[in-house]
């Protein structure tokens, strides 16, 4: 019988999800989707292998839909869709693992009770990978459930890298540097070799640039460093968060202008970044084609700062080998990239117009000392890979 793995990633208003079938020992992807919307006006959306697209509006009893209805609809969907194909787990994004996971793991009861305890460490993205565990604990409790962590890649940085400078004893406590997007940058450090053998061996920093961004400094395929820190709002400025900012600043808030750390929450999570310099919006595509100087600003911001990360993480690397563009901004925004391979001349860099424009995979002239390439992310692939991995091994 065919076997098929599930994948989950719960976010704040929607559930992203993937189907996989086991064909001759490779995983193929069957069906990509999500429900959005879980609670305002949900609905549906699915793409088939083909690309088919399917849209439709989630019905339910109450006003919304939420995570436990969510679920149970696509559950159900997924049952109607597998047939005769036997789904053999579900691989969760789970987005924090602190410091004690480093590697996927089984879901058991210990397990959770352990990464709820994380949920002030990502506020406002582990409540929701944990709900949705829990509901298929609860309804189907012999489907196995692997959790895979976005803080797992970033294990390999060394010590003085993930230090604050603040007193041992809160360091010992877990006030230090994790960081994000760990399965993009595992995924595309699993794929680099297949495109560039000496990127792969040498010194690479991984940009995945989406509505939450950061990069990655990479020696040898392995993490060194990273921008995003302690939380997932540091480091470059993103859709709507504010990357890094002084800590004086929000001293000063909460001093002169009586916000609590509710508020100031909202603000550097929701009403920051790109819509907050812009006051225009979120989306990298609607600034691009916005004539309001604005959207300008907020976009020269958002290059500027990846400039002077790209130089602290060439550094970290003591130099530079090549660059990986990924995520949603990364591979589809062509301007972007320019501006960023523009910045990046005094590092040896040169950008190939037309390779650029086409979206490379190569977007570097030939012959340049470090090389630009254009890879697009597959994190739901690699959990997909991990959980057949962790079943496997027992």
């Amino acid at each position: 019988m065919t076997e098929a793995i599930a994948v989950l990633n719960a976010g704040s208003s929607s559930i992203k999800f993937a189907l996989f079938v086991d064909r001759r020992g490779e995983l193929e992807v069957e069906l990509r989707g999500q429900i959005e919307g879980l609670y305002t006006a949900p609905h549906f959306v699915v793409r088939d292998r083909s690309g088919k697209a399917q849209v439709e509006v989630c019905q339910s009893d109450g006003p919304a839909l939420g995570h436990e209805g969510a679920l149970e609809y696509l559950v159900a969907f997924l049952r109607r869709r597998v047939g005769d194909t036997r789904l053999v787990g579900v691989g969760h994004r789970v987005v924090h693992g602190g410091v004690e996971y480093s590697h996927p793991v089984r879901i058991e009861p210990v397990i959770v009770a352990a990464l709820d305890k994380l949920v002030p460490l990502a506020p406002l993205h582990q409540p929701h990978n944990l709900a949705a565990i829990r509901l298929l604990l609860e309804r189907a409790p012999d489907l196995p459930q692997v959790a895979c962590f976005d803080t797992a890649f970033h294990r390999t940085c060394p010590e003085i890298s993930q230090r604050f400078a603040l007193p041992s004893e809160l360091h010992d406590a877990g006030v230090r540097r994790y960081g994000f997007h760990g399965l993009s940058y595992e995924y595309i450090a699993s794929t680099l070799p297949g495109y560039d053998a000496r990127a792969a061996a040498g010194r690479t920093v991984v940009l995945h640039l989406g509505n939450g961004a950061s990069m990655c400094a990479m020696a040898a395929s392995r993490a060194v460093a990273t921008t995003m820190g302690f939380t997932a709002v540091d480091g470059l400025p993103m859709g709507t968060r504010c990357g890094s900012i002084d800590p004086g600043v929000l001293l000063y808030l909460m001093d002169q202008h009586g916000m609590d750390a509710r508020a100031i929450e909202t603000l550097i999570y929701k009403q920051s970044g790109l819509l907050g310099v812009s006051g225009v919006s979120s989306d990298m595509r609607t600034l691009l084609a916005s004539d309001d100087p604005r959207a300008k600003l907020a976009i020269d911001l958002y290059a500027y700062r990846i400039r002077r990360e790209l130089g602290s993480l060439a550094a970290a690397l003591d130099g530079l080998d090549a660059i990986v563009f990924t995520g949603g901004v990364g591979e589809n925004a062509p301007s972007i990239r320019e501006r960023v391979c523009r910045g990046a001349r005094w590092l040896g860099l040169a950008l190939d117009p037309g390779a650029n424009e086409r979206g490379g995979p190569i977007v570097s002239r030939p012959g340049c000392p470090v090389s630009a390439w254009v890879i697009p992310t597959d994190e739901e692939l690699l959990i997909a890979r991990h959980t057949r991995r962790v079943l496997e091994d027992g």
